[in-house]
Parts: structure tokens; C-alpha cells; sequence
């Protein structure tokens, strides 16, 4: 358990205190779905490294107004996403890169599910399991494509209509409960084209660095506090869940992506 190590930092960013074990903060913003997209500059590019970090250091904080206008103008959320404002939480939190450099990083997930991750990628760290990148999908202008081909790990993203393949009510990334890890080394199989995305490079692998595979770390990491490896009916190495349709991590099931 992290009770010793995960912290959550106000969205001011001015102080830190203790976070009781791994649940998320008590106090969120109010949630704010509906509101006008505000105009903002273009979304910085993804940058290839992040700044070093010392340990792993798990960092638990709400949305702050900045990461949300973000949010809001590339489309990552929208009016009629399942969940707001209030129900996501951001995780900082160092990895190991490929080169062995230590970085650190930053997801958004819902915050019934911020203290797995945050357990998770800890160990990640401590045994050195490296990920490429990690950084929020706004980035990227919300774009799942250009996320996944940028080798980049990521969780919450209300996916654009011409790019989900579960319906936005029931989508475990639109609900911050999902995560996909190194997707280069670990595709998944559209079977709408029956294609490897974001490449096959790594396809027919069975272990390597940042590879995931039946029995690996991340697998075993992840099905220890009861998320499912969505690689069941169809190869889908780089995605966990809490269960399909979207549910909180206690009564997650094995149940396949359709």
C-alpha cells in the first residue's frame, strides 16, 4: 500500500500534505460540464523526454483550471462525457525510460481507480519496467491516434466520435478507469481492419522491454487489485480496465470489448 508514499498536492500547487492511504482527496472542484470551450493558445507539441525524477514519488492532485481548459478545447472532454471535472484526478508519478533515464510523468484517471495506478506505477518504477512516455491525451489535441503512435501511456480520453470503438457511456477510457501501457510494444488488433495499431512491429513478441505479455509484471500488477487485461477476444497487449461496461474497480469482471 502507498499510505506512506502517495501525497496529494491542492490544485494551487503552494503546499503538499499526507493523503490517508490511496483514496482520493475529499474536497473537489464543482464539476463543470456545459460550460463554453474558452479560447486557447494551440496545444503545445508532446515534448520527446520529460524532466528526471529522483524515485517514483506518486503525486495525486484534482484538475487544475489551466489542465482543464486543456481538457475542454481539444475535445479529451466535452458535455455528454460520463464523467466531470470532479471525478478526475491527476497522477504525477516518476517512470524509467527506455535508455534507463528516470523521468516523470502524468495521468488523469477517475479518482476510484488514481490509487491503483498509482500503487502500480510505483512497482512499475521500483523494478524498472520502462515506458516510452507518459503524458495526458490533450496533448496530443485528444487525438487516440496520434497517443498511441507517439508510443505514449495513457488513461482518461472521452474519445471523438470518428475515433471510439465502445459507445462514450460505456467506454472505460471516457470513464478515467482504463489505461493503455507502450502501445509500440504492445498493439491491439482492430478487427475493424484487421490491422495492428498503432503498428506490428512488436506483434508476434513474447517479452522484451516494455512488452506485456500473459504472466508479465504489469499483467500480474494489474490482476492482483482486480483489473482486467482486456486481451481476451481480440490481442489487445497495452489495455487494463476495471470491467466493461465502465465500473468502479470493486466489481470489475472479465468481460471482453466487443
Amino acid at each position: 500500500m502507498l499510505a506512506g508514499l502517495l501525497w496529494y498536492e491542492p490544485a494551487s500547487g503552494q503546499s503538499t500534505q499526507p493523503l490517508p492511504g490511496a483514496s482520493a482527496p475529499g474536497t473537489s472542484p464543482a464539476p463543470t460540464a456545459g460550460v463554453p470551450t474558452p479560447s486557447l493558445p494551440p496545444t503545445p507539441s508532446p515534448t520527446p523526454t520529460q524532466p528526471a525524477a529522483p524515485d517514483a514519488r506518486p503525486v495525486v492532485s484534482p484538475i487544475s483550471d489551466e489542465q482543464w481548459r486543456r481538457m475542454v478545447s481539444t475535445g479529451t472532454w466535452r458535455p455528454g462525457c460520463p464523467v466531470g471535472r470532479a471525478d478526475l484526478r491527476r497522477l504525477q508519478i516518476g517512470y524509467v525510460d527506455f535508455d534507463g533515464e528516470q523521468r516523470r510523468g502524468s495521468l488523469v484517471a477517475h479518482r476510484d481507480s488514481i490509487g491503483d495506478l498509482a500503487e502500480i506505477f510505483t512497482a512499475l518504477f521500483d523494478a524498472r519496467f520502462p515506458i516510452e512516455r507518459m503524458e495526458p491525451v490533450e496533448r496530443y489535441g485528444g487525438d487516440v491516434v496520434r497517443s498511441l503512435r507517439a508510443n505514449n501511456t495513457s488513461a482518461y480520453n472521452c474519445r471523438k466520435p470518428g475515433q471510439i470503438n465502445a459507445p462514450v457511456s460505456d467506454s472505460p477510457h471516457a470513464s478515467g478507469r482504463a489505461i493503455d501501457i507502450n502501445p509500440v510494444q504492445n498493439p491491439w488488433k482492430d478487427p475493424r481492419c484487421e490491422c495492428w495499431m498503432p503498428r506490428a512491429t512488436y506483434a508476434e513478441a513474447t517479452s522484451g522491454p516494455g512488452i506485456i505479455r500473459k504472466g508479465s509484471l504489469p499483467v500480474q500488477l494489474f490482476e492482483d487489485r482486480g483489473w482486467v487485461w482486456q486481451n481476451i477476444k481480440v490481442p489487445d497487449y497495452m489495455h487494463f480496465d476495471t470491467g466493461y461496461p465502465s465500473r468502479p474497480r470493486s466489481s470489475a469482471s472479465p468481460t471482453a470489448i466487443g
